[in-house]
């Protein structure tokens, strides 16, 4: 049994036995999960992916989005110095509250619905996502490109639906009902119309050269 599967199990059984899992010991254990994907995991992925890249004559990023249970991500990225985002952050910081002011009839987060089946999406590999309400093909299409490829940009630009951040870590007092779990803490907000998603999916195809085509089909 691996280290990381002892580290699991262990926290487990304290779980189901009933004993006190508080802030600190849970703090303690995501550390020493960290420290045991650096030093165990991430050696065995590079000798995995080296020999690979030897034919490759220029620099790139890969970003390998992992989610326990799905098929794993890996997308090509521009070269940008985000390592230090990744191997450093001992914990999540919570994004800040976001306040609303009480809405209006004027308010402009008054949002015209769409029609419910208008947004799909066409990948460069020929993959069409185009699920039976917008909502589902936005959230799809975002898991598809990376949560962490999507959050970066979203952070870089500081796009927002309503305020509050496309991504983020934090459930919105006003509109965390139509904020959607990605995993791993973060949330989507949906709360806008499909001319909205088209335009924030477009983004993040340029921003990440993703040539994605995005359909709104009236």
């Amino acid at each position: 049994m691996s280290r990381l599967s002892k580290l699991y199990e262990a926290m487990e059984t304290l779980r189901k036995e009933g004993l006190p899992v508080d802030e600190d010991l849970e703090k303690k254990a995501n550390e020493l999960e960290e420290d045991i994907i650096k030093k165990e995991i991430l050696p065995v992925l590079s000798k995995t992916i080296e020999p690979a890249l030897q034919p490759v004559k220029r620099e790139l990023v890969l970003v390998v989005d992992y989610v326990p249970g799905q098929p794993l991500s890996v997308h090509l990225s521009r070269k940008r110095n985000f390592a230090v985002e990744l191997t450093d952050a001992k914990e999540m910081i919570l994004a800040p509250e976001v306040t609303h002011r009480k809405q209006t009839s004027r308010s402009n987060e008054n949002i015209e619905r769409g029609p419910i089946k208008a947004l799909s999406v066409t990948f460069p590999d020929g993959t069409i996502i185009a699920e039976k309400n917008a909502v589902d093909t936005f959230v799809k299409v975002v898991k598809r490109i990376g949560v962490a490829e999507v959050r970066r940009v979203v952070e870089l630009h500081n796009l927002k639906f309503c305020k509050v951040p496309v991504l983020s870590n934090r459930k919105d007092a006003k509109y965390g009902k139509s904020q959607k779990d990605l995993g791993n803490g973060w949330f989507l907000i949906t709360h806008s119309n499909n001319q909205m998603k088209g335009k924030f999916i477009n983004r993040i195809s340029k921003e990440l050269d993703l040539n994605l085509i995005v359909n709104l089909d009236e």
